[in-house]
């Protein structure tokens, strides 16, 4: 069962906007990355349906996330059936996110009060996202449709709340891009656990360093 309602994870969303995308067949490594993102100040952790092993690593990374990381929600993505979306609720999944848009995924996690963040690289594929219930859009792949593509669509509809991912890269150059668009939020896959020999202080100080500049762009309270 989730730890987080679907409003506290769109909280989250929003005030910590940095989401790791990550996949590895090791529960001890991938416990290490988590860590890591949590120490440095995220709160929002995708594991991805990449390998065999996704299942089995996400069920010990969640029980590990509940007792080291209790602020951290914990979401699986590359989700594509509502089969696949059961199987990782079942152990504790916050949040479920798609490469896509599947109704029947929408479905579930609606009956499981859980958070639901499907994808789409057109304006009518978010828009139907929406229509369907999701609050947060993924738009993918971000590095095909760009910046400029989230300043166009947010005109005829400025209430969309978008997390892109694809070619999202943590440097001041590419997140500020981002950010000034208008996004809510991003994704960063490998680039942001690149680095030979990257070690978990070192990525927690990265993390830290990146939400503190991402903080520059985010609106300011009333």
């Amino acid at each position: 069962m989730s730890a987080f309602t679907p409003d506290k994870i769109l909280d989250l969303v929003i005030n910590h906007p940095i989401v790791p995308v990550f996949y590895h067949p090791d529960e001890a490594h991938a416990q290490a990355i988590v860590q890591a993102c949590y120490d440095g100040g995220l709160r929002v952790f995708e594991f991805t349906n990449r390998g065999d092993r996704a299942l089995s690593v996400f069920t010990a990374l969640i029980q590990y996330v509940r007792k080291n990381c209790p602020d951290m929600a914990m979401g699986i993505g590359t989700i594509l059936t509502a089969e696949d979306a059961e199987r990782f609720l079942d152990v504790g999944a916050d949040f479920v996110v798609q490469p896509v848009t599947t109704a029947a995924v929408g479905e579930v996690c609606r009956a499981r009060g859980v958070s639901w963040m499907p994808a789409g690289s057109t304006l009518n594929e978010i828009y139907q996202a929406t229509q369907l219930g999701a609050e947060i859009v993924k738009v993918f792949p971000g590095n095909v449709v760009g910046p400029d593509f989230i300043k166009a669509i947010k005109g005829p509809m400025p209430g969309l709340k978008l997390m892109v991912t694809g070619g999202v890269e943590p440097t001041i150059d590419s997140l500020s891009a981002w950010f000034r668009a208008g996004v809510t939020a991003v994704g960063i896959g490998s680039q942001l656990f690149s680095g030979q020999g990257l070690s978990p202080d070192a990525l927690r100080d990265r993390v830290a360093s990146l939400g503190k500049l991402v903080a520059t762009f985010m609106p300011k309270p009333a």
